[in-house]
C-alpha cells in the first residue's frame, strides 16, 4: 500500500460490488459492509486499520458499522476512524454509508447505558465529535432497554433525524414482537424505521426461529446481520482445535469466545460444513457469509456486517459474493451438518 500519505482511490471501486436496497427505503447498502466491532481500538495499530479501510472502500464497501463503545476502550473504533476519515475519505463523504449505535454501557454513569432521551442524545454527540462528522447515515438503539418506556427511545430517535444528527434511524437486536411494535410507533410517527440489525448465523439461528425476518420484510425494514461468521468459529482457524495465537487461548472467559464452543461434536459438524464448502470451491468463511445473502425472495438479507484482523481477510471475504447460490440439496447437507447451538 505504501505509506499512509499517498494513498489514491480506485476508480473502478464500484464495478464489482453488489448494492442491495435497504427494505422500502431508496438506500442502498453494499452486500458486505466493514464492521469495526475488532480491529480498530488502541491495540490495533493505525497503519494496520488504514490499509484495510483503503481496501474495503476500494472494493467498493461504502458502509461503515460503528457503536459508541467499539475499541478498547469505549470510543476508540470511533476516535480512530474519525482520524482516517479526516486523513483519506473526507471528500468522499457522500460516497459513504457512515452508521452508529448507543444502548450499551459506555460509561458507568447513570446516564451511561440503556435507551433513555439523555443517553441517546448525548452518546450520538459524542460520537459525532469523536468522528470528526455532522451527521451519521444511521443511528441505531443498540439493544432494547426494558426498565425505559420503548415510545421514549423511539422519539429520541425520530427526534434525531429531526435535528439532522442522522439521516435514518434503525434498532439492533430487538426480538420480533418488540421490533413490530417499534416499526408501528416509528411509522405513526413519520419517521421510519430504515433497518435492523440483529445476530445471525449458521450457529445462531433466533431470527428464524422468532419470525424477525418476517415481521421486517412486512414492516419495510432492511436487514443487516452481525457476527456471520460466529466469531471467526465458521472459518478454518479452529477446525484443528485451538490456535495458541487465538483470541479464546490470549484470553479464556472473556465472553467473545469460549473454549467449550469448539467442544468435539461442534468442531465434527465445522469440518462437515467445511466439506460442503470445500465442494463449492469455498472457504468455510465464504459460504458462511453467502448462505447468510442467497436469496430468500422477501426476507432477502440486506448486508452482512464483515470484520477484518487484514487485507487478505477481508478480500478472501468478498469473494463470498461470487456464489451465492445454493442448491435445496446443499441447504439439507448443511442443516445436517450444524449441531444444536445453545448459544446466543
Amino acid at each position: 500500500m505504501g505509506s499512509m500519505d499517498d494513498y489514491t482511490l480506485a476508480a473502478d471501486r464500484y464495478d464489482d460490488m453488489t448494492y442491495r436496497r435497504v427494505g422500502t427505503s431508496g438506500l442502498k447498502l453494499p452486500a458486505l459492509s466493514l464492521g469495526l466491532w475488532q480491529n480498530f481500538g488502541h491495540d490495533t495499530t493505525l497503519d494496520a486499520q488504514a490499509a484495510i479501510l483503503r481496501a474495503a472502500f476500494d472494493q467498493g464497501i461504502t458502509h461503515f458499522d460503528l457503536a459508541n463503545n467499539y475499541g478498547p476502550g469505549p470510543g476508540a473504533a470511533e476516535e480512530n476512524f474519525g482520524r482516517h476519515f479526516a486523513r483519506d475519505f473526507q471528500c468522499h463523504r457522500d460516497e459513504m454509508i457512515i452508521s452508529t449505535k448507543a444502548g450499551f454501557e459506555m460509561n458507568p454513569s447513570p446516564y451511561g447505558t440503556g435507551g433513555s432521551r439523555k443517553y441517546l442524545v448525548s452518546s450520538l454527540d459524542a460520537s459525532l465529535r469523536r468522528l470528526g462528522l455532522d451527521y451519521v447515515d444511521i443511528f441505531y438503539h443498540h439493544c432494547p432497554d426494558p426498565e425505559t418506556p420503548l415510545e421514549e427511545s423511539l422519539g429520541a430517535l425520530r427526534d434525531i433525524v429531526a435535528a439532522g444528527k442522522a439521516l435514518y434511524v434503525g434498532i439492533s437486536n430487538y426480538d420480533a414482537e418488540l421490533t413490530a411494535e417499534a416499526a408501528d410507533f416509528m411509522e405513526e410517527e413519520g419517521c421510519p424505521l430504515l433497518i435492523h440489525q440483529p445476530r445471525y448465523n449458521m450457529l445462531d439461528r433466533w431470527v428464524e426461529e422468532d419470525g424477525l425476518l418476517e415481521v421486517a420484510a412486512d414492516a419495510g425494514l432492511g436487514v443487516i446481520c452481525y457476527s456471520p461468521l460466529a466469531q471467526g468459529r465458521l472459518t478454518d482457524r479452529y477446525l484443528d482445535g485451538i490456535p495458541a495465537d487465538s483470541r479464546i487461548a490470549r484470553a479464556p472467559g472473556n465472553g467473545a469466545l469460549e473454549a467449550d464452543w469448539l467442544s468435539d461434536a461442534a468442531l465434527t459438524s465445522l469440518r462437515a460444513l467445511n466439506d460442503i464448502a470445500g465442494e463449492r470451491d469455498q472457504t468455510l468463511a465464504q459460504m458462511a457469509l453467502a448462505w447468510i445473502l442467497r436469496d430468500r425472495g422477501e426476507q432477502t438479507v440486506t448486508s452482512v456486517v464483515n470484520g477484518a484482523s487484514s487485507v487478505a481477510q477481508l478480500e478472501s471475504n468478498l469473494h463470498a459474493l461470487d456464489n451465492l447460490d445454493f442448491s435445496d440439496a446443499e441447504l439439507e447437507a448443511i442443516d445436517s451438518a450444524l449441531v444444536t447451538n445453545d448459544e446466543k
